[in-house]
């Protein structure tokens, strides 16, 4: 397809695909692609490096970090105490293990902190309503941001009291990232704690110090993937020696363990992906079994979830392929027979297609009905009918934009945004979740995923308009890449770029405001779900923060970190 006025929009696999061959192997890592790319003939240099761990000793290495755990957190009768350590555990990306006992301990620290008169009197300490707030907020608790009222003056500047206060500011600033709608007072506060922490990083605080406020102000937990971040906190924890300690030695079980499982699940993946057959017949499309493997790698933390992470990567691998099929491949009218024939789910309609749709109909049809299959055999419900449903939404969604694009149209910027939501992809990932996590198991219940979208809605936001961000920088086009910046500029006649921009980054906050609401209590969703999708959010600035060489790097650091590539 030749692009013309309205370049091919971005979906979750971000179109910089003419130049596919190169970014196939620009990002990737030399010991990845030669796993990835033939594992068959490296199986002894997986067993060589990595050990497999049977369940047994998977379930000793956990009850050892369990019996560590519960041992620490009875160390100190300070509730702050018990506070901060729940924080480390969480922060290190460790905390599926200790579950009972972190519900236990916030559940307790719920009961005082919304007792008005406990409060008044245990509850003056800034930093410790801070993290209070934040580990609530973060368990699904609704807490009222009022608890912030006693530290702030007019128009959310902190009392000059707390104006020096590092550790304190740093927390209001991590609280602050769990805002709701309505909250404005906590943004407020959480942006003037941002401005006098960047002062004092400038002007009073030694290089340590700087850099731990800068870590906090670039990577705030909430909004962070913990794996991610685990390696500086860990450094820069100032906790009691023996917990350092231990919190230490646990992570790097949990590293070992991990590691092990991920590597194997790798190498299942890429023999899966070789025996489809679509890197083959598709030449021009994207070759990134382990970009791919990526997202379901960091929504899915716990190593335990191993064959939902396998699973979920297929369906993220044929949102890819099937994103290049509209920019690259199809006509119109290929590309409206193709959207038919997902829509009636039926070979028959394929009839008059290419045959590289054929074979990529064949690869999503068999591939979704296995799926479903495999679901049905272990939670007795088969959701294909759901599945088939986000399917013909995200063809639907491309479609149209194959036809802003072929017409030279240039939509307006919420028309853009709404079909973008669905062109994301995420849609499909997460109601493919939802199932692969044993949610749907009757006619009702597999309903949910339907009927409350807005979790869904919240985490496509925040995907399509950073990948906008994201590929505007890396096209180097000036926003003029059929993007939200596009669409933006050609409505608002004048804007500038960083105008448009910026319109961005507020959609950005206002997506994450509706994504914090719909993670409070209750809601109908599970916890591992809810936490799957903020952390599809987290990842999201790594898979589109392009440098000026238009590659990567936090991304690549993100994962030779997991794997020690």
């Amino acid at each position: 397809m030749t692009k013309t006025t309205l370049t091919a929009i971005p979906s979750m696999a971000t179109t910089a695909a003419a130049a596919t061959t190169t970014s196939n192997h620009k990002w990737q890592i030399t010991r990845d692609l030669t796993l990835i790319s033939a594992p068959s003939k490296h199986h002894h240099y997986i067993d060589k490096d990595y050990t497999t761990f049977s369940d047994e000793f998977y379930t000793s290495q956990a009850q050892k970090m369990s019996d560590m755990m519960c041992t620490q957190l009875k160390v100190g009768e300070d509730p702050l105490e018990g506070l901060m350590l729940v924080d480390a555990v969480q922060r290190i990306g460790i905390d599926y293990y200790f579950q009972n006992e972190i519900d236990a301990i916030l559940e307790r620290e719920y009961v005082n902190f919304t007792n008005s008169s406990s409060r008044e009197r245990n509850y003056q300490d800034l930093f410790h309503v801070s993290l209070s707030f934040r580990l609530l907020r973060q368990q699904g608790y609704y807490v009222p941001a009022d608890v912030f009222d006693n530290f702030t003056g007019k128009e959310g500047k902190i009392k000059q009291k707390y104006a020096k206060d590092t550790r304190a500011l740093m927390g209001l600033y991590e609280a602050s990232q769990l805002s709701i709608e309505g909250e404005d007072a906590l943004e407020e506060a959480g942006n003037f704690s941002s401005q006098l922490l960047h002062t004092m990083m400038r002007t009073s605080l030694n290089c340590n110090d700087a850099r731990v406020v800068n870590n906090t102000l670039k990577h705030p937990y909430h909004k962070s993937l913990a794996k991610f971040t685990a390696k500086n906190f860990i450094r820069d924890y100032n906790g009691a020696s023996a917990s350092k300690n231990a919190l230490q030695e646990l992570a790097k079980m949990d590293f070992d363990m991990s590691q092990s499982v991920h590597i194997n699940e790798l190498v299942e993946i890429s023999r899966w992906w070789k025996d489809l057959g679509l890197a083959k017949d598709l030449k021009l499309a994207r070759d990134q079994p382990l970009k791919w493997y990526t997202w379901p790698m960091a929504a899915l933390s716990d190593p335990r979830l191993s064959k939902q992470r396998i699973e979920l990567t297929k369906p993220i691998s044929l949102i890819y392929i099937i994103d290049d099929i509209f920019d690259l491949y199809g006509t119109l009218d290929e590309l409206t027979l193709f959207s038919q024939a997902v829509n009636r789910w039926d070979f028959a309609a394929t009839e008059q297609l290419p045959d590289y749709m054929k074979i990529c109909f064949k690869a999503l049809y068999d591939t979704t009905n296995e799926i479903g299959y495999n679901i049905c055999k272990e939670y007795g419900w088969n959701p294909v009918d759901s599945l088939k449903k986000a399917w013909a939404s995200l063809f639907d969604a491309f479609l149209v934009e194959a036809k802003w694009f072929a017409s030279g149209c240039v939509p307006k910027a919420a028309e853009y945004l709404k079909n973008g939501i669905v062109s994301s992809g995420i849609h499909v990932v997460l109601v493919h979740l939802f199932f692969l996590l044993g949610e749907g198991t009757n006619k009702e219940s597999a309903n949910i995923v339907n009927a409350n979208t807005d979790i869904i809605s919240s985490v496509a936001s925040i995907l399509r308009l950073w990948d906008d961000l994201g590929s505007a920088k890396d096209e180097n086009q000036d926003g003029h890449d059929g993007s939200y910046i596009t669409c933006y500029m050609e409505e608002h006649q004048g804007s500038s770029v960083d105008v448009a921009r910026q319109e961005v980054i507020k959609k950005i906050m206002e997506a994450w405001r509706r994504l914090n609401k719909e993670c409070l209590l209750p809601n109908p969703f599970s916890r591992t779900f809810t936490k799957a999708s903020l952390n599809l959010a987290r990842i999201v600035p790594l898979m589109y923060s392009y440098d000026e060489n238009q590659d990567l790097p936090d991304l690549e650091e993100h994962i030779k970190s997991m794997l020690a590539l």
